[in-house]
C-alpha cells in the first residue's frame, strides 16, 4: 500500500440477508483515504453510505451479513482479522462517531465512565489517570468539568455529540469515521461541531471519513468526495473539482436540488433510491430516474472512467446528460 495511504478499500461488497437470500447494499466499492485527509461520502438515504462505514471494522451483525473484499489498514486486511484482533483496532486506531449519540451512549451510565471505558480497554492508565484523562477530553471538546458526572439524557444534542467525539478521540486514533455527526443539530451547533473536528484533526493529524447528505457541510470540510448511489461509487474527485464540474447525472441532480440565489423553484429528482431486492441488474442504476437519457447512452456494464486526473465517473451517460426539471 502507498505510504501516503492510510486506508485502502478494494472491491468491498456488503450483503444483507432477506429471507434466504443475500442482497448487496455495498457493491464493489474501491476507495483510498490519505493520511490527514477529510474524505466525504455523500448520497441520499439508502445509498449504502453507513453500511459501507460499518463494514470497515465489521460492526454489522455477521449472522445476517456477508462482507467481502479488502479493507487494508496499517498493511493489514481488517476483514481477515478475528474479532479479538479487531477489538484492538476499534476505538483505538479507528474510532467511529455514530449518527445518533442518544442511542449510542448508554443511558444507565454517567458520561465520565463511558469515556473511561475505551481508555480501560486500550491503555494502561490507572483508574485515577483515566478519570483525569476523561476530564481533559471533555475540556478539549468544549465541555465543562461537571459533565463528567452527567447522564446522557441530561445533555443537549450538541453536548451529547461532543461526548461522542471525546470518546472517539480518547486513544488518539489515526482514523475517525463520522457518520452524519451533525444531522440532528441546529445550524449554530453544527458549525461548532465541524469547527471542532477540523481543529482536532489539525492538532492530531487524524484522517476523517465524513458521511453526510449535506453538500454544504462537504464544501466546508472535505478534501475529496465520493458520491454514492445504490451501493456504488458513481463519482469521485477532489472537493474543488466536484463542486466546479460535477459530471455524473446523479451528482448533477443533487447539485441542482440545492437552494441558491435566484434559483426559483428547486429541481427535483424523480423516484427514489431502489430497494436492495430490486436493483437494476445491468447498466447505470440511476437510469430509471433519468428517462430523458436514451438507453444507448448508458454502458451495459458501467466502468469507472478517469475523465481528468483524479476525477472518476461511473458510466459514460454523463456525456448525454441535460437536466430536465419536473413539470409542475
Amino acid at each position: 500500500m502507498d505510504s501516503d495511504k492510510l486506508l485502502e478499500i478494494k472491491n468491498l461488497r456488503t450483503s444483507f440477508r432477506v429471507g434466504k437470500n443475500y442482497f448487496a447494499a455495498v457493491d464493489g466499492v474501491d476507495l483510498a483515504i490519505d493520511k490527514n485527509e477529510t474524505f466525504a461520502i455523500v448520497g441520499e438515504s439508502g445509498s449504502g453510505k453507513s453500511a459501507m462505514a460499518l463494514s470497515v471494522t465489521k460492526l454489522h451483525n455477521l449472522n445476517f451479513t456477508q462482507i467481502e473484499g479488502e479493507v487494508n489498514f496499517d498493511n493489514t486486511n481488517l476483514l481477515s482479522m478475528t474479532e479479538k484482533e479487531l477489538n484492538n483496532v476499534r476505538g483505538n486506531k479507528i474510532s467511529m462517531i455514530f449518527q445518533d449519540p442518544l442511542t449510542s451512549l448508554n443511558p444507565l451510565f454517567k458520561v465520565g465512565p463511558q469515556i473511561e471505558e475505551t481508555l480501560k480497554f486500550h491503555t494502561n492508565y490507572p483508574k485515577s489517570e483515566r478519570a483525569e484523562r476523561a476530564v481533559q477530553l471533555l475540556s478539549a471538546v468544549g465541555m465543562p468539568k461537571h459533565t463528567y458526572n452527567s447522564f446522557p439524557h441530561e445533555l443537549s444534542g450538541g453536548m451529547r455529540q461532543r461526548v461522542m467525539i471525546a470518546i472517539a478521540l480518547s486513544c488518539e486514533p489515526s482514523l475517525i469515521i463520522a457518520d452524519e455527526p451533525t444531522t440532528a443539530l441546529d445550524v449554530t451547533i453544527q458549525a461548532q461541531i465541524l469547527g471542532l473536528l477540523r481543529k482536532l484533526q489539525n492538532e492530531k493529524n487524524t484522517s476523517i471519513i465524513l458521511i453526510t447528505h449535506d453538500l454544504g457541510v462537504v464544501a466546508e470540510t472535505a478534501d475529496k468526495v465520493a458520491v454514492m448511489y445504490a451501493g456504488q461509487i458513481v463519482e469521485l474527485a477532489s472537493c474543488k473539482t466536484l463542486f466546479k464540474n460535477p459530471l455524473h447525472p446523479y451528482t448533477r441532480s443533487l447539485f441542482s436540488s440545492i437552494p441558491g440565489k435566484g434559483a426559483g423553484r428547486l429541481q427535483t429528482i424523480r423516484g427514489t433510491v431502489p430497494s436492495l431486492i430490486n436493483l437494476p441488474r445491468n447498466g447505470c442504476r440511476f437510469a430509471p430516474r433519468i428517462p430523458w437519457i436514451n438507453n444507448a447512452s448508458h454502458e451495459v456494464n458501467p466502468t469507472f472512467n478517469e475523465v481528468e486526473p483524479g476525477h472518476f465517473v461511473l458510466c459514460s451517460c454523463h456525456k448525454s446528460f441535460r437536466f430536465t426539471p419536473e413539470k409542475k
